[in-house]
């Protein structure tokens, strides 16, 4: 019976341990954490985002870097596959807005309970607070893996799916890398990807906690556009963030340490003519009011503060007295209300790892290494990343099953 070594219990791990278990393989699953799934825990705000119901052709559009080589990997397990597996070990899921899949129970701990009920009952031996230090290669064939305490496992085959950088809290620390690295294996520079900005303007603390839907946000770098798109974000004591946030900030790793704004378009429904006279008829409503109490029809309310100052109107002038000229200075402040952008936040926050293991030296057919024999790499451990809306958690499911696959047809 072939032995399988999986270093890492995540999504692409626990997969593969599925996979290899029902085909007959002897599988060892080491997981460093007390439990497996960590990172699933918190995704998707607890509720965690399986995948996207899309066709293969629309999951490879919104993978951000090395698409091509999810070829493979997505047409032996697309999301319609994915959603079926997991109705079949027993969770109930749902499609919502955006095509994005969540469990029923909008709880990512019965995603986590409905893997590991799948491979309790195939056998597979889980490994809980178990670190690996290092696998073991004889002659450019894999060997097995040492263990903390200095045990020696001995395996046919062993598969790293440790996951990158992100949430290093959950026991993402980089340990593939370095198992890649020893060698031989090329690593691209790594980054925190899909997540929150921090903004230099000192007025962002004042609308901590507002959430804006149906904006649209323009990231440029002088006059060149590095990113444009319509969505929601929230405000936080640092910054911005929100789904609209998280997908820009993968645009902007290239200009790291560039000075980047951020101009929100609070109406992008209205065009500048639009919302001049969706003023003016508010202005007319309570012309013998003060400005600062002639917005609450057109701004949430924690906003208005913000707004009048950029648009520098007395907030006690009497709205019958503002000019023309002053009305489309508000207007532009609220079809561009514009900050500088700081550099995103760490790893800390961050969804994803932008960077990792070079493809190239990756058979994209069975994830297995091409430096050494009977050596997988899985999921976020690779230079692979895509765009919110659960395209990531689908790479790390789909590498998963087609390197469970690979192993027990080997």
């Amino acid at each position: 019976m072939k032995k399988v070594l999986i270093v890492g219990g995540g999504p692409a791990g626990m997969m593969t341990a599925i996979i290899a278990a029902r085909n007959g393989c002897q599988v060892h699953l080491f997981e460093k954490n007390e439990k497996c799934g960590k990172k699933l825990y918190i995704t998707g705000k607890g509720r965690c985002n399986i995948t996207n119901a899309s066709d293969v052709e629309e999951l490879l559009s919104n993978v951000t870097t090395n698409s091509k080589f999810l070829y493979s990997a997505f047409y032996s397990m697309d999301s319609y596959q994915l959603i079926d597996f997991f109705n079949n070990i027993g969770l109930k899921t749902k499609i919502e807005r955006g095509n994005r899949v969540f469990p029923v129970s909008d709880k990512s701990s019965d995603v986590i309970s409905a893997l590991t009920k799948e491979m309790n009952r195939l056998g597979v031996n889980i490994h809980l607070n178990t670190i690996v230090k290092d696998i073991l290669v004889n002659n450019q064939i894999i060997d097995g893996i040492l263990l903390k305490d200095k045990s020696v496992i001995k395996g046919d085959y062993v598969i790293i799916a440790t996951g990158g950088l992100s949430y290093p809290s959950t026991g993402s620390t980089g340990d593939g890398y370095k198992f890649a690295k020893k060698y031989n294996h090329s690593i691209n520079k790594t980054y925190p990807s899909l997540v929150p900005l921090e903004i230099k303007e000192d007025w962002i603390k004042e609308l901590q906690g507002l959430s804006l839907k149906n904006v649209n946000i323009t990231i440029k770098i002088k006059d060149k556009i590095i990113y444009e798109n319509f969505g929601e974000m929230i405000f936080t004591h640092f910054g911005v963030s929100g789904p609209l946030i998280i997908s820009a900030s993968r645009f902007l790793i290239p200009y790291t340490g560039d000075k980047l704004t951020l101009s929100i378009d609070l109406k992008p429904s209205l065009d500048i003519k639009k919302l001049d006279n969706r003023i003016l008829k508010d202005f007319n409503k309570y012309t013998r009011k003060q400005f600062k109490n002639s917005l609450d029809d057109l701004l949430p309310r924690k906003l208005i503060p913000v707004i009048i100052e950029l648009s520098g109107i007395d907030k006690d002038k009497r709205v019958d007295q503002i000019s023309k000229e002053e009305r489309l200075q508000l207007v532009n402040v609220i079809k561009h209300l514009t900050c500088h952008i700081i550099k995103t936040r760490d790893y800390n926050e961050a969804i994803i790892t932008y960077g990792g293991i070079n493809v190239k030296e990756i058979n994209p057919m069975t994830m297995e290494s091409k430096k050494v024999e009977n050596l997988y790499f899985i999921g976020e451990v690779l230079d692979l990343d895509a765009l919110t809306g659960g395209y990531n958690l689908q790479i790390a499911f789909s590498t998963g099953y087609l390197a469970g696959l690979a192993v027990s047809e080997k």
